[in-house]
C-alpha cells in the first residue's frame, strides 16, 4: 500500500578537487546530500587501484561522487561548496598533493550540469574572486570506478589520522 508521496528523485555529482578524503568529509555534512562515494575517474585504467591511482600513471583523479537531492539542494550550491573547499587555480596539484591525480575537475553527467558547471567558472572569472585564473576542467564523465572499502568516508572513520587534523 502506497502513502501517495512519489520517490525522491535524486540526482549525481561528481567532482575531483585533491585528495577525495578532503571533499567526502564536507559534502557528507550537507542537507540534502544522501551518499558520497569516493573513487576514480578520467583515466585509461580500469578498475584502478588506490596504489595505482597515486602511483600517477592511470591516468585517473580522484574524484567523489555526490548524490543529492536536487529539491533540497541545487547542483550550483554543490558546485559553489566546491570552489570553496579547494583551490580551482593550481593545475594538477592541491597543496602538498602534486599530481594529475589531484587534478581540479567536474565530470558532467549531462548538459545542464556542463551549462551550470562553466556558467559558475565564468562567474567567479568574472568577480574575480581569485587571484589566478581558474584551470578547473569541466569534461564529459567517463567511467567511475568507486575506491575500496577503506577510503569510504574516511574522516569519520580516522578523525585522529593525522592528515584528517
Amino acid at each position: 500500500m502506497s502513502n501517495g508521496a512519489a520517490p525522491r528523485a535524486t540526482e549525481l555529482a561528481t567532482l575531483g578537487g585533491g585528495c577525495f578524503w578532503c571533499l567526502d568529509a564536507v559534502y557528507r555534512e550537507l542537507r540534502g546530500v544522501e551518499q558520497v562515494t569516493s573513487g576514480y575517474a578520467g583515466g585509461d585504467t580500469p578498475a584502478p587501484t588506490y596504489r595505482e591511482v597515486c602511483g600517477g600513471r592511470t591516468g585517473h583523479a580522484e574524484v567523489v561522487q555526490v548524490e543529492f537531492d536536487p529539491a533540497v539542494i541545487p547542483y550550483r550550491h554543490l558546485l559553489d561548496v566546491f570552489f570553496t573547499i579547494h583551490d580551482p587555480t593550481q593545475l594538477d596539484r592541491q597543496g602538498a598533493d602534486v599530481g594529475t591525480q589531484y587534478r581540479s575537475v567536474i565530470f558532467t553527467h549531462d548538459a545542464e550540469q556542463e551549462r551550470v558547471a562553466r556558467e559558475a567558472i565564468e562567474s567567479m572569472e568574472a568577480a574575480q574572486v581569485w587571484d589566478a585564473p581558474i584551470v578547473t576542467a569541466v569534461q564529459p564523465l567517463p567511467p567511475f570506478f568507486p575506491a575500496e572499502a577503506y577510503h569510504q568516508d574516511y574522516y569519520q572513520q580516522n578523525p585522529e589520522q593525522g592528515y584528517c587534523k
